[in-house]
């Protein structure tokens, strides 16, 4: 998905929703700005932006987002869960949440391009839908390759995660819960999410 000006696009949404817009250099420099040109946005404009904030953090097109939000709408209860898992447990995601790749967008590379294995089996669709017991892993003969030269130091470096456990020796993920969405903690607000699609 071609995305555009990283930096243009996070000070519109007000977020840093890119790996390289959360720097504390960054977020100093939006935060002046945002106090010297912001307004209040009320509305459907608040649930654009929310809307935003979450498809540009994932990298999915509109369409992809869409039919989440639509399945998770069908679903019933819980929807704001239920969306946020099925983001969450995208493969791309998993591989980047487990620190095989510095952002999402190259993990979504990774997994297109065969290096990485669900459960021992090849699996080169970003999208695909990663479950509770499922372990993700490396090929092993891509751990050659210079992309994984760092592999150890980005796995002990990355964001620790509540629900996906790294053997560092084996280079194993394993998926042993289900995230989970916490409004307070995310950079966007589903619930204004499920609202603008309600219009």
């Amino acid at each position: 998905m071609k995305i555009g000006p990283k930096y243009k696009i996070a000070r519109r949404l007000g977020a840093g929703i890119f790996e390289k817009t959360q720097g504390a250099k960054y977020q100093a420099r939006a935060e002046r700005k945002k106090a010297k040109f912001s307004r209040q946005k009320t509305g459907f404009g608040a649930q654009l932006i929310e809307k935003q904030k979450a498809r540009f953090l994932y990298g999915i097109t509109d369409k992809q987002f869409k039919n989440y939000v639509k399945a998770s709408l069908k679903e019933g209860t819980a929807q704001n869960e239920g969306l946020f898992q099925k983001l969450e447990q995208r493969l791309d995601n998993v591989v980047y949440r487990s620190g095989f790749a510095d952002t999402r967008r190259q993990a979504r590379q990774f997994v297109s391009h065969g290096h990485i294995r669900v459960n021992n089996k090849k699996s080169n669709i970003p999208s695909f839908n990663v479950k509770k017991g499922d372990i993700i892993s490396i090929r092993k003969e891509s751990l050659a390759k210079p992309v994984f030269v760092n592999i150890d130091e980005k796995i002990k470096n990355a964001a620790k995660s509540t629900w996906i456990t790294v053997d560092s020796k084996t280079k194993d993920a394993t998926v042993y819960a289900l995230p989970h969405y916490d409004s307070t903690t995310e950079l966007f607000d589903l619930s204004q999410v499920f609202e603008f699609y309600r219009r």
